[in-house]
């Protein structure tokens, strides 16, 4: 595959990094950004607990379904021009959002932003890995899992303090401004890069689209309508048939739009499965927090907003850092000893919810949890994405991207049902009573998170090499094209 016109030269790692990465964050804010003016579109819509949960996973579940497809698009007509155009679609959802009457438009407006991320993220990481040598890949990557990492610090601190000092609409308009400034520069700076022209996929597309929607209803469902109920059941059946219908119709696939063979690489499918264990348990507590600290605990928005500081700064300080180390050391026991400190510190805070204690006996289990978040992420992004050949970048993005929204709208799913199970919104012990049990459940995922990435290698391909000496291909890159 060639990735730049031979007249052209590839574009500069810097503007490829500062283009991309501002587009992951401004992804990653509109994810997060919602949850501390929740109580209040509750209170403005007349949203049910149920509603609010689906202005979250109405996103995630677009984003998740759309992934895949977002990166065979970008693989087709390339990959800066599915970045261009999923900039405009979520501009215009963004602005949609803001204007929407109801709980019903927003949720619609809130799909319509998660296709356009479908078609930011991944053509957005392909680029960057395609731009960043491979003895640099773990500290770029830990750059753009910092950036990442402002939009976990800014979002619940945005959105607070947007929501209590202007109106929550201004939470989607401030997207609008952002990405047209960010259009001109992608459009001059970015180098095109395509991958390799393969026939379209059409019936792969509409199994992983329909089994993820599937999926996640399924667990969205089960609080409201019980896990009995033949609604659940059969969602739940039918995502898990299309799911396996997906897999058996890839492996057999003359042009398939995810190659099974890539989950032969045990970085990539190891670095995939901690991803989903730490978005599950990450999304869904940022979800359940921002409420247990207005409703249990009783701050404002903003209070709200600034209460989550101890818990997400770490994120921008520490992963650069961990980057840099993973070169080293590689991502094993980053992932695994990171997961383990976000599980230990979940289950700190769970246990001071159930007792009812104020939040500052939590502030030394939120940075515990900080601390093992920032260390996991970009050794996750940096296992997956160079373990595989260039040509088959964008589909690793792809899913990488598709396994982390599906992580974090499944988590809420299951903290929900099982926030449900042991709590309410009726008054604020009830809350906390629910909350606790939700976020020792999240701690869980984060603990067999640690589990799987104990299967990643010690050290990836890159980290070995050094630019003097370039490797024997690897059998990652000779399966790869085959």
């Amino acid at each position: 595959m060639t990735l730049a016109p031979p007249h052209k030269a590839p574009a500069a790692l810097p503007w490829v990094l500062v283009l991309t990465a501002v587009a992951a964050l401004v992804v990653a804010l509109d994810q997060l950004v919602v949850a501390t003016a929740l109580q209040t579109i509750h209170h403005d819509l007349g949203a049910s607990m149920t509603s609010l949960e689906w202005t979250v996973n109405a996103f995630s579940l677009s984003f998740a379904a759309l992934m895949i497809p977002g990166a065979e698009l970008g693989d087709r007509i390339g990959r800066k021009r599915t970045y261009i155009l999923g900039l405009v679609v979520f501009a215009l959802a963004s602005a949609a959002c803001a204007l929407a009457p109801n709980i019903g438009l927003l949720i619609v407006a809130r799909v319509l932003q998660g296709a356009g991320g479908a078609m930011i993220s991944p053509a957005a990481l392909a680029l960057l890995t395609a731009a960043a040598p491979p003895h640099k890949r773990g500290a770029v990557m830990g750059v753009y899992a910092a950036v990442m990492g402002l939009a976990v610090v800014g979002g619940p601190l945005v959105g607070g303090a947007v929501t209590q000092g202007l109106a929550w609409q201004w939470i989607f308009w401030i997207n609008v401004p952002v990405i047209a400034a960010v259009i001109p520069f992608a459009m001059a700076k970015l180098t095109e890069a395509k991958g390799k022209p393969v026939a379209v996929d059409h019936l792969g597309i509409l199994l992983v689209a329909a089994s993820m929607f599937a999926l996640v209803w399924a667990l969205v469902r089960s609080g409201p309508a019980g896990w009995a109920s033949g609604e659940v059941i059969g969602s739940l059946i039918g995502g898990l048939v299309l799911l396996a219908a997906f897999i058996a119709w890839e492996r057999r696939a003359a042009e398939p739009m995810l190659p099974m063979r890539l989950f032969r690489v045990p970085a990539f499918a190891a670095g995939n499965l901690s991803t989903l264990l730490l978005t599950a348990s990450l999304f869904s507590t940022v979800f359940f927090l921002a409420q247990y600290l207005q409703v249990s605990l009783g701050h404002s928005p903003l209070g709200a907003g600034v209460r989550f500081l101890p818990w997400t700064v770490p994120l921008f300080f520490v992963a650069p850092l961990a980057g840099r180390l993973q070169d080293r050391i590689g991502p094993r026991w980053l992932i695994s000893s990171g997961l383990f400190l976000q599980g230990a510190g979940l289950v700190w805070l769970g246990v001071n919810a159930h007792q009812h204690d104020p939040y500052a006996s939590s502030v030394a289990a939120l940075v515990i949890s900080g601390l093992g978040t920032s260390m996991a992420i970009p050794a996750q992004q940096s296992a997956v994405m160079t373990s595989v050949p260039p040509q088959a970048m964008g589909k690793a993005g792809g899913t990488f991207s598709t396994v982390r929204q599906l992580g974090g709208a499944l988590g809420i799913a299951v903290l929900a049902a099982v926030f449900a199970a042991h709590g309410s919104d009726r008054s604020p012990e009830q809350f906390a009573d629910g909350f606790a049990a939700a976020v020792i459940t999240s701690a869980v995922l984060a603990f067999a998170g640690a589990a799987a990435g104990i299967l990643t290698p010690g050290r990836t391909p890159s980290a070995r090499r050094t630019p003097q000496r370039p490797a024997a291909p690897t059998a990652q890159e000779e399966l790869g094209v085959r």
